[in-house]
């Protein structure tokens, strides 16, 4: 098979671009890229979708995986697997360097590929805000690779730990650090906290009410984004599981071993989990001008990127100026990425027919995070849930939005075994080899 670079899709006939069909290339398949391209099936549009990963993960079950709750499968699908059936859709795997506007085309890891339209949905990584060490010692929660290698050094810590002579030492072991207040620490912090309640005594007897967790949050509370009364109780919830929340502590190090704050705390810990902030994700070819506040690109209300030509950018990638009520951006949730890729769908389609293009109006569903079995903090509108409700609205939302039925009843039926007695057959120290 030889290579086509006009088209960077191989020589293959069904590869070729039909006569007149414009191809839409979508980069990143996470939540919005594949909202995107499941949108665009009956458009008449070839549909060609670049992303380093085979899989499309679930972001909001990520920590799942990482306490053993959940296996990955669980939570990725293979993405050529989702595609079967719909003609003319296009995976590459590949890494994308750079845009040529100009030519309207991207390079890649593959080679070029060239568009008509081009949509940027490649997402965030995790932001250490320039500290070399914390970048180099502690975990990111990002993706289902970061997740699986917590959990491994979750369980080797554990391991060490049974064996070590030395009391400091072992204590240190012991000690989980999660940094960040969001909704992501207080999920991670929740989740390892049933782990040490439930896991931890049954096989590991000699370490039962040694692990501590630390909650380490720079704000002033939890759950910034959260009414007052939902931080209160999702802090009130820890903190009855065991988990020790520090407000108003910011991390400054990490060689390792000991976390160090700005107030002269020091945290001893062989395992800190970083989910303080999150930066969009890069790519060349950017006019400097067009990169605003974390990495995102400043776009216009159809989600058309500053200065470049049929491009778009949707989720944590993009920031829209001009929406009076979201003046600082929109929130990077998942339901934000959703809706700007089902709004990019149909102002592509519109153009194509000549249409006026509809500018992106968010509707805030709602917000909500979980802390435990039975407990969960919920807001939609002016309403504010706690507690078992909260957990069960939480439950049927995520389970709503899992691709596949059975995804679903395999998630379910996890959970409920889990919630039961605890039992599951995850706890694996898997390494990869060369």
């Amino acid at each position: 098979m030889g290579n086509d670079n006009s088209t960077g899709l191989g020589t293959m006939r069904a590869n070729i671009k039909r006569d007149g069909q414009k191809r839409v290339v979508i980069v990143g398949c996470g939540l919005g890229g594949l909202k995107l391209a499941m949108s665009l099936r009956h458009a008449g549009l070839q549909v060609v979708v670049v992303d380093r990963n085979n899989y499309n993960q679930f972001p909001p079950l990520i920590y799942q995986v990482a306490s053993a709750g959940l296996e990955p499968s669980n939570i990725a699908f293979p993405i050529r697997r989702l595609f079967q059936g719909y003609d003319n859709y296009y995976y590459r795997m590949a890494d994308v360097k750079s845009i040529d506007s100009d030519e309207k085309c991207i390079a890649t890891s593959i080679g070029t590929i060239h568009y008509d339209y081009l949509v940027l949905g490649m997402g965030a990584t995790t932001n250490f805000f320039g500290n070399k060490n914390v970048e180099r010692n502690a975990f990111p929660m990002k993706t289902v690779e970061d997740a699986m290698a917590l959990r491994n050094h979750l369980l080797h810590n554990l391991e060490i730990a049974e064996t070590e002579t030395s009391a400091a030492k072992r204590q240190k072991y012991m000690n989980v650090v999660i940094v960040g207040g969001g909704p992501s620490g207080v999920e991670i912090a929740g989740a390892l906290a049933e782990m040490k309640r439930f896991v931890v005594p049954r096989d590991y007897p000699d370490l039962a009410d040694r692990m501590h967790i630390y909650l380490v949050n720079a704000g002033d509370r939890l759950l910034k984004a959260m009414d007052a009364k939902s931080s209160a109780e999702a802090e009130k919830d820890l903190e009855r599981m065991g988990v020790h929340v520090r407000n108003g502590w910011r991390v400054t190090d990490y060689d390792g071993s000991v976390v160090t704050m700005d107030n002269g705390q020091t945290i001893d810990s062989a395992c800190v989990v970083w989910v303080s902030g999150v930066r969009a994700n890069a790519i060349g070819g950017i006019p400097a001008d067009v990169v605003g506040h974390a990495g995102r690109l400043i776009c216009d209300r159809m989600n058309r990127v500053k200065g470049l030509k049929d491009v778009f950018a949707i989720g944590d990638q993009s920031i829209i100026e001009g929406d009076p009520e979201w003046k600082l951006g929109h929130p990077q949730l998942a339901q934000v990425a959703l809706q700007q890729a089902a709004n990019v769908a149909r102002n592509i389609i519109r153009e194509e027919h000549g249409e006026t293009l509809r500018p992106f109006v968010y509707k805030n569903l709602g917000t909500m995070a979980t802390i435990g079995r039975k407990a969960a903090v919920a807001e939609i509108g002016k309403w504010k849930f706690g507690g078992l409700t909260a957990w069960l609205l939480w439950l049927v939302v995520h389970l709503r939005s899992i691709l596949g039925v059975k995804n679903k009843f395999f998630v379910l039926l996890n959970w409920m075994w889990n919630y039961v007695n605890y039992k599951q057959s995850l706890r694996l120290i898997l390494r990869s080899k060369k």
